[in-house]
């Protein structure tokens, strides 16, 4: 953890902000912004990327993919560039908890994927990119999109700390305990290999 530099006010702010910017559910926006209906009502109802890509279109699944992981770097990058280190981790953890539970759309929200890659990326890019690779290397072997998830979160905080940035793996962990709790049915599903492949409506 790095070391609290920010007053109190000051990182009670950053984490309001931080929540509000991670609440926003962009893939409920795309979707209806390009007539795709309510995502909520499609597929796995689940409001990230992959439940968009369900809908068959690719450039909404695409667009919902860089603005969930855009908001929580966002998040990171002004918490960091207004106060320091410390505001910029808490920044990212209120985005991601906002991502989950969104106050907009009644606290039901999304598992936090691609949110979870962009705060690596902002975070300690070298992390960010270890984790993504992570994912595309999984989902190419796998072709399971939960499964790459699961694996790319469990493996961040090692990355972390070998790849020299140990002051962010105490939130690599809680972070990936939060992906992991928001895929139980995906475990249940993968254990019982009933999980669908990326692409499969």
């Amino acid at each position: 953890m790095p070391e609290i530099e920010t007053g109190v006010l000051g990182l009670i702010l950053t984490a309001v902000l931080g929540y509000l910017m991670g609440s926003v559910p962009f893939g409920v926006l795309v979707t209806r912004v390009m007539g795709l209906g309510d995502l909520r009502n499609i597929g796995s109802g689940n409001i990230g990327a992959t439940n968009v890509l369900r809908t068959g279109n690719k450039g909404a699944a695409l667009a919902t993919l860089l603005l969930d992981g855009g908001k929580g770097a966002l998040a990171v990058l002004i918490a960091r560039a207004c106060t320091g280190e410390d505001a910029a981790q808490l920044a990212g953890g209120a985005a991601f908890i906002g991502h989950l539970f969104p106050v907009w759309l009644g606290f039901k929200g999304g598992k936090g994927v691609a949110t979870f890659l962009g705060i690596l990326l902002a975070l300690a890019w070298p992390v960010g990119i270890a984790a993504c690779l992570t994912w595309f290397v999984t989902a190419l072997v796998s072709r399971i999109s939960s499964l790459s998830a699961l694996v790319a979160a469990a493996l961040a905080a090692v990355w972390a700390g070998f790849l020299g940035y140990p002051q962010i793996t105490w939130l690599s962990l809680i972070l990936a305990t939060l992906v992991f709790y928001r895929h139980r049915p995906n475990i249940e599903r993968l254990l019982a290999r009933t999980e669908p492949k990326i692409g499969q409506k």
